[in-house]
């Protein structure tokens, strides 16, 4: 197993929400546009609950690729029940590759890094937060962050 999977791990264990609204999403989101702005960041960001999305909002030097790569990265993550990247790495450990392997159709899943799930303490996944635009590591890093400042109570 990665160093890179034992993290994800561990920000899997540690991000988890005692409950999640749309109020919630609102602020959460409001956060990740805010930071994003302040940064001068090209990206989309997304947060779905369920099956409906509840925020999403696009930068400066987003495109409607971003858009897409988010909507398939969000689709992993809840299928998945586990952060993008995390997917992705999963089948790095393995030696094969999510796109090949996966059986499932790349043009509509991707195991990209930026999309981390919203789980509830007791372990339910119950939606996803994430961005695209930035280099995987980075959209995924930048997500984490949020959330950890946001269940900190920085919201």
């Amino acid at each position: 197993m990665s160093e890179l999977t034992e993290q994800l791990k561990a920000e899997d264990r540690e991000l988890r929400f005692a409950d999640f609204t749309l109020d919630d999403a609102w602020a959460l989101g409001c956060r990740l546009r805010a930071a994003a702005v302040a940064a001068g960041l090209p990206v989309a960001i997304g947060i779905q609950l369920g099956e409906q999305r509840v925020f999403h909002t696009a930068l400066p030097g987003s495109s409607s690729d971003n858009d897409h790569w988010l909507a398939r990265k969000t689709r992993v993550a809840l299928r998945y029940g586990q952060a993008s990247l995390a997917v992705g790495e999963s089948f790095r450990d393995r030696g094969s590759d999510f796109d090949t392997s996966s059986r499932l159709d790349p043009g509509v899943y991707a195991a990209h890094g930026g999309v981390v799930p919203i789980r509830l303490a007791g372990g339910a996944v119950i939606g996803a937060v994430g961005v695209s635009g930035l280099p995987q590591l980075e959209d995924h890093a930048f997500v984490v962050e949020h959330l950890r400042a946001y269940l900190a109570g920085g919201a």
